[in-house]
């Protein structure tokens, strides 16, 4: 029987890129987020979509039922939407600070919560994605950070409780990964070869990440070659925090 993944902003970024490796791993996926599918996902043999606002105070009653009638089974839980609040310490914003918490955080927690019967049933995995900002970070992040710690620490709890239930709960702490977004940001620097060239100088491996490359360290994570780990958190960043700044 086919295997079913639940993937939280799965149409777009890295997202996308974990939703395509997983359906080259034979699942079937199921994109859960509030915007429509990108067009080249639409209409997919092996992806779905769901519409569901992930943010404050979101309900996922109708989630759980719409999967348990359409699939009757859950093997993996992809908990990967996610906001960037950029706010310096001086300057955070309650109100923004309370959906970033909500969505980063908070989602993860009570969707896991709510399909955990399915996840039990199936032995199954959940897998959160973090960010290296839940070690270390970048100015104006403290939002954002914390956030991200939060992943972290979580994934090591969830480990502890659903592991004599037999699902396992990793982390993946993506490094910078190509995107729409991050493309924007770096050609839009002053000196636009310099930055990439700055870029590339951070990352040992000599190139940044892409979207697939998170998306096979979920399918590693999730596989019975992993079946053995739970309760860990992936690095995947091309050796960028293994670096020290100088090159000396």
């Amino acid at each position: 029987m086919q295997q079913v993944a639940l993937v939280t902003g799965g149409g777009r970024g890295i997202g996308q890129g974990i939703s395509l490796a997983l359906v080259e791993a034979g699942y079937h996926v199921i994109v859960l987020q509030r915007s429509s599918l990108a067009d080249d996902l639409q209409g997919h043999e092996h992806i779905d979509f769901i519409a569901v606002d992930l943010g404050v105070g979101a309900e996922f009653e109708g989630v759980v039922s719409t999967i348990a009638e359409r699939y009757g089974r859950l093997d993996l839980l992809v908990n990967n939407a996610g906001v960037m609040l950029q706010q310096t310490m001086g300057n955070i914003v309650r109100h923004d600070w309370d959906l970033l918490m909500a969505l980063n955080v908070s989602t993860p927690v009570f969707l896991t919560q709510a399909l955990l019967p399915m996840l039990v049933a199936s032995q199954g995995n959940v897998i959160h994605i973090g960010s290296i900002e839940g070690w270390a970070a970048n100015p104006d992040h403290v939002a954002y950070c914390a956030s991200k710690g939060a992943i972290h620490s979580m994934t090591k709890a969830m480990a502890i409780d659903l592991g004599p239930q037999g699902v396992r709960c990793n982390a993946i702490a993506p490094g910078w990964i190509r995107s729409q977004l991050s493309d924007d940001y770096i050609n839009g620097q002053a000196n636009v070869a310099e930055a990439w060239q700055g870029l590339l100088n951070m990352h040992p491996v000599g190139r940044v990440g892409e979207p697939q490359d998170i998306g096979q360290a979920v399918v590693f994570l999730a596989s019975d070659q992993a079946s053995f780990i739970s309760g860990q958190v992936l690095v995947v960043d091309g050796a960028r925090t293994s670096k020290l700044p100088l090159p000396f």
